[in-house]
């Protein structure tokens, strides 16, 4: 087993990428990016199936994002897109928990998003998935259901910028080092979580994970 499928206890950052779908930016009003926006969750917000998401304390509108992760392999700097996917180890399924209410008032104060995408249990992710298992990460579909109900549907063929843009893109302004995950943006769909809201999600039929609000 891959040193790289405990990403979780080793890595030392999330990256995390906003408005890579378009009709994700349309559906929450913004423009749609000429460039990435970069974002960073500390890795005390990961959890993993068994473990409860918790409403942070004040927030009264917690969003769903699932995202599709790419797990750094080796240390990447300033690469080119060209070679940037020789640099991913594998892949995960994230969820991008948002505490929206939090996060539109610090855009309309021109804050950081910090509290609103970085409180504890705010990155759920599945277990490491082999890069082998992912020919094309540039197409795979992402779902997510609300009890049992579908909200997010999507593909990354639909993100605006590439898995390979995105690792080069972020690599010229961070050190990525093994065991980082990068978080590649969601499609449309989210919605507004209550306490004992059931979430599955999954990567096509790849893999799925499900995790419960906490009451």
């Amino acid at each position: 087993m891959s040193k790289l499928s405990q990403f979780r206890t080793f890595g030392k950052k999330i990256v995390c990428v906003g408005r890579n779908y378009r009709e994700h930016a349309a559906e929450l009003g913004n423009p749609v990016p000429s460039k990435p926006i970069l974002f960073l969750k500390p890795t005390s917000a990961y959890i993993s199936e068994g473990q409860a998401i918790k409403i942070p304390q004040g927030c009264n509108d917690l969003n769903h994002e699932v995202e599709l992760g790419v797990v750094i392999g080796s240390k990447a700097i300033q690469v080119a897109p060209e070679e940037a996917l020789n640099y991913v180890g594998g892949y995960a399924l994230g969820l991008d928990m948002t505490a929206r209410d939090w996060q539109s008032e610090a855009k309309k104060q021109g804050h950081p998003w910090s509290l609103a995408k970085g409180f504890d249990t705010s990155c759920p992710v599945s277990a490491f998935i082999e890069k082998e298992k992912i020919p094309d990460p540039n197409n795979i579909d992402l779902w997510l259901k609300v009890n049992g109900e579908t909200k997010q549907a999507g593909n990354t063929k639909d993100m605006i910028f590439s898995v390979e843009y995105l690792v080069s893109y972020a690599s010229q302004y961070f050190t990525l080092e093994p065991g980082d995950l990068l978080l590649t943006g969601t499609p449309s769909g989210v919605s507004k979580l209550i306490p004992g809201d059931i979430i599955q999600a999954g990567l096509g039929n790849l893999i799925s994970m499900q995790f419960e609000v906490d009451k």
